[in-house]
This record gives C-alpha cells, structure tokens and sequence, in this order.
C-alpha cells in the first residue's frame, strides 16, 4: 500500500495542486482506512478489497458517533483515490461505487448579522497600537473579501495594492482571484501597514506579521476572532470561516449577483455559493410573513 499512497500524494500535489491543508486531509483519510484494514481485518492489499469491507467501515465510523458529512468526506477521499488508480490500470474496479452512506442532514452557514458586524467594526474599541490595528485590519479584510483562514494568513505584502484599491487572493489549487477593496478597509490597512513597516523583519514577504515580525499562524487567527466576536455576539461558532459566511450572506441578501460572489469567494462551482440563498430565502420570508395582510 506504501506505493500507492507516494504515487497519489504526489498526483494530488503536483497534478492537482491541492493546497497542503487539502493534501493532508486526503492522505490522513486514506491512512485512518488503511489502518482499519489493516488491524480490524487483516487486509494489506488494496485488490483484496471489497464492497463489503468498506460497509463494515462505514458501520464503525458511525458507531465510533462521526457525523455524516466526515463519514461523506472520508469515503470521497477513498473514492477519488480509486478512480486515481482505475485510469492507469492497477484497479480494474471501483469497491467504493455502490456504497451506501449515511444521509446528511444539510445546515444552514451560521453567520453574523448586520448590526452585529457594524457594531463590531464601528463600536467596539480596538487598541491604538501594533497588536489593535493588526486585529482591526484582519476583521476587516475578512468582512470585506471573505477569504478563507488560509488566504488571510499567505496574503504576501506585494498582493494587497492599496493604492488600486484591491487585493489578489491565491486560493485553493493556486487559483488565483482579484478582489475589491472599499476606500475605508483600504485605509484600515494602511494603518496597520504603516506600523507593519516600522518592524525590524519590514523586508517579509508576508502582508500580515505578529509583533515579533512573524507570519500569522491559524490559532492565533482564530483567537483573534472569537474575541473579537464574543465582544458583540452570543452564538457559538465564532471563528474566521463564520466571517466567510458573512461575507456571502450579506452579499446576497443586499441584492448581488450569485455568480459574482462564486468569483469573489472562489468556488469553483455554484452550488457551493447557493447553499447561502437559503439564508436570504429565509429573511425574505420573514419579511412576507410580517408585511403580507393574510400571511
């Protein structure tokens, strides 16, 4: 199975060009499958694998509690590493074809609304020093573009060009994107920028750095978040990612075009830009069932 797995890690990074955040769910996927075969069925060759071992996995993950949308993700990672190997000929079938999952019950993004986002960006106090408009300057960038955590953090300084006024994105696959950038977060970052440039290690390549000039790494990222929301917001999930959905959702709702905010978040397909309709369907049946005489 070694084999396989370096001829697939190199396909998904160099054909596909997955991200290394993708890459690793990939092969940590399959190796957690390998494993089961392995210590659970005495199984250490792919080709002696059958639909039927494959449902007995899919019966422990659920037994294990693992929600559906993992069981989903986790069969797909085994699915696509089939298929990889159907076309060159070292699998002659697929054992993951007709394998029932389990259904998925479909949620709604959460997000923040307006006000909240308003009172957040206008009300609450942030520092006037290197740490508060670093902080004021990621909030805003978020709202603003709803790039991912991944994004935010490999955001290299020549690809924010303020004085045009928008920000090329690198997203997943090496795609890349241009977003606009309203007057008022172009001078957010100016700020930050400034105080940026006064640090020793000025000369990185990264548009974001700590105060002891390095990169920005995720935790720290989400820390930053969850304070900053629980200044204004109750709900649970506080993250970067409920930023994303913000950003979409208020998009939408204030009448933009859906497949301009596919273009802006990146998808690269639709369907993954209207499961945030459903939001916008819900507040406009709100607002029927509150103006409509006989609703």
């Amino acid at each position: 199975m070694t084999e396989q797995f370096q001829q697939y890690s190199d396909h998904l990074l160099h054909e596909k060009r997955y991200s290394v955040h993708t890459h690793t769910a990939y092969m940590k996927d399959l190796e957690q499958v390998r494993d089961f075969f392995a210590e659970q069925l005495n199984i250490s060759d792919w080709h002696e694998l059958k639909p039927a071992h494959l449902r007995s996995y899919v019966v422990h993950l659920a037994q294990d509690g693992m929600e559906a949308r993992s069981i989903h993700r986790k069969i797909s990672s085994l699915r696509s590493f089939f298929k990889y190997f159907m076309r060159s000929g070292f699998f002659t079938s697929n054992p993951v074809q007709h394998i029932t999952l389990p259904k998925m019950c479909k949620k709604l993004p959460v997000f923040v609304d307006e006000q909240k986002m308003e009172t957040l960006l206008e009300k609450v106090s942030f520092d006037d020093d290197f740490e508060g408009k670093l902080h004021f300057a990621i909030f805003n960038l978020f709202y603003a573009t709803g790039m991912r955590l991944s994004e935010l953090c490999s955001l290299k300084l020549h690809a924010a060009d303020l004085s045009e006024g928008n920000v090329k994105v690198l997203g997943k696959r090496n795609k890349e994107r241009l977003i606009p950038l309203t007057i008022e977060v172009r001078e957010v970052l100016s700020a930050y920028r400034e105080e940026r440039n006064k640090l020793p290690s000025a000369d990185s390549e990264f548009f974001f750095l700590r105060e002891n000039g390095e990169p920005l790494y995720t935790k720290y990222v989400y820390l930053v978040i969850k304070a900053g929301l629980s200044a204004v917001t109750t709900q649970d999930k506080k993250s970067p990612h409920v930023l994303r959905h913000t950003f979409a959702t208020h998009m939408l709702n204030a009448g933009a075009d859906i497949n301009a905010v596919k273009e802006l978040l990146g998808h690269a397909g639709l369907a993954a830009t209207q499961v945030y309709t459903h939001n916008t369907l819900d507040k406009l049946k709100k607002v029927y069932n509150q103006a409509h005489p006989r609703a």
